[in-house]
């Protein structure tokens, strides 16, 4: 029998500059950058059994990640709330570079987390077209309400030719995600699955499948956790608060928002339904809405269930 390696867990604290390594309780530093990359996996590869653990910073981590990912190194990428918090659980309030770098090797080693999937360079791509239009989306509006309020005429014009250019770029936007759907068959046949539910267009579809890739293959509770959509209880002995929403991924909520609104306008859904149901017993119009988005958030994770349990039968029957 073969023993197994017990992990090593290395803490890297990542900034646009920099890559802070603890490992082994001895620090490095690094360039964020390919020769700093590079040095870093040669100083990793020493380690058997070495499991990195680094947090989400904005972006900044993701090439170093798929660097790592690559050499089929072990990465977590970690929420910094958790890891913040995990921090102050220490009485550590103190923070720079080094001891980030630390409290992250001992998050590892006292939570073991799971090491995160490389993603798809098909998602990836989906993610980053998504993006770039809720960017353009945000623009727009800013543009938009400046040419709204009074300002002087030079900055009218000016403010009116950046919305064209905001228009035109939201139309190729659009136009380049109906190519790559074309191109990704089977991300094609997820976004026209979902868009057979009740107000649900392609792009709420392709959003949400963008910032929530693991939708299909997860329970009702955690799906709606992940998302955010899932009431949390504060409750202590006989007192019992009121439930709140929270945490979870922002992006998400925010695609299912305008569908939710529109289903409470359709009232023979079954979701219009139920948004009426929950008005009539009282509850107010926000939390009647949530409980909206995750109905609606449920059906899409079943409905991505059974399009891969339908293309599972398929390719059996073929092999057969």
């Amino acid at each position: 029998m073969t023993e197994k390696t017990v992990p090593v867990y290395a803490g890297l604290d990542i900034s646009k500059a920099t890559l802070q390594l603890h490992l082994q309780n001895v620090q490095y530093v690094f360039d964020n950058q390919p020769k700093g990359h590079t040095a870093l996996l040669k100083k990793l590869r020493a380690v058997p059994g070495v499991h990195l653990v680094c947090e989400a910073t904005g972006g900044y981590e993701q090439a170093v990640v798929t660097v790592c990912h690559a050499a089929t190194l072990s990465v977590s990428v970690l929420n910094p709330a958790l890891v913040r918090h995990f921090a102050l659980a220490k009485g550590q309030r103190a923070k720079n570079d080094p001891l980030d770098a630390a409290v992250l090797t001992a998050y590892g080693e006292a939570l073991h987390p799971e090491p995160t999937p490389a993603g798809e360079p098909a998602r990836v791509e989906l993610r980053a077209l998504v993006q770039w239009r809720d960017s353009l989306k945000g623009q727009l509006a800013a543009a938009q309400q400046t040419v709204e309020h009074g300002v002087p005429a030079w900055v009218a014009r000016q403010q009116k030719k950046l919305v064209v250019h905001l228009e035109k770029q939201l139309a190729a936007v659009r136009g380049e995600c109906q190519a790559f759907l074309a191109q990704h068959p089977p991300l094609q046949a997820q976004v026209q699955r979902l868009e057979t539910l009740d107000a649900v267009g392609q792009i709420t579809a392709m959003s949400v499948l963008s910032y929530l890739p693991e939708l299909g293959t997860l329970n009702r509770q955690t799906a709606a956790a992940l998302a955010g959509l899932a009431p949390w209880v504060r409750q202590s002995g006989p007192w019992e608060g009121q439930r709140h929403i929270g945490g979870g991924r922002a992006a998400v909520r925010r695609a299912l928002y305008m569908s939710a609104v529109v289903l409470t306008r359709m009232k023979n859904t079954p979701l219009g339904k139920f948004y009426t149901h929950l008005r009539a017993a009282g509850k107010p119009a926000k939390v009647a809405l949530t409980a909206v988005m995750r109905k609606l958030l449920l059906q899409m994770n079943r409905v991505l269930k059974e399009l891969a349990l339908e293309n599972l039968a398929k390719t059996e029957s073929q092999n057969a």
